[in-house]
């Protein structure tokens, strides 16, 4: 569990299906354009009980960890998720980053906020060393919350992602561990 300020991230449990359909179900237009198309069954709670039981394997191998997000009194209403995921030990101690957060929580630093914990805890508490992100250009929001964390653009990608049923292209950043960046997210 991390906590911050304003929020509680932490792995998904059985207890938060309902919580995760609804989730889904109330942001379904604001999420579907960044990404890939959801299975059949996504808003059931089959898919969720099938899902968390594999979320829970990987992060028991070490494969991933993925939070919800939780305004610290409202811990029954998710508003968004961070994934971390492909986490790789050997050589490149890293991993792919990927999140989301709820239309109705936009523009309030929420996954500013969220990020920071998050990024500080795989740094320090996993041990990882590169955090990939990638994000469809158009989705400027994505982009400028990266840079404000000291995301750095690595290159481009054409139709690297099949998106909401289209290829799409993305902008590829990363995040590598160092003094100054360990500064940055105490901050």
């Amino acid at each position: 569990m991390i906590e911050t300020e304003r929020l509680l991230l932490r792995p998904p449990r059985a207890s938060d299906i309902a919580a995760l359909i609804r989730y889904y179900s109330e942001n379904r237009e604001h999420l579907t354009p960044w990404e890939p198309a959801w299975p059949e069954g996504f808003l059931t709670e089959r898919f969720w009980h099938a899902q968390l039981a594999h979320q829970q394997e990987q992060a028991r191998s070490g494969g991933a960890l993925r939070l919800l997000m939780f305004k610290r009194g409202e811990r029954r209403t998710v508003i968004g998720s961070i994934n971390f995921t492909a986490i790789q030990r050997g050589a490149q101690q890293g991993c792919v980053l990927g999140y989301s957060l709820a239309e109705a929580e936009q523009g309030k630093g929420y996954m500013t906020e969220a990020l920071r914990a998050a990024l500080a805890y795989v740094f320090e508490e996993l041990r990882l060393h590169r955090v990939m992100a990638n994000y469809i250009p158009r989705n400027v929001r994505s982009g400028r919350l990266l840079g404000r964390l000291g995301f750095v653009i690595e290159g481009y990608a054409r139709d690297y992602l099949l998106v909401n049923g289209r290829w799409e292209d993305h902008v590829l950043t990363s995040l590598v561990r160092t003094s100054d960046l360990m500064k940055l997210l105490d901050a």
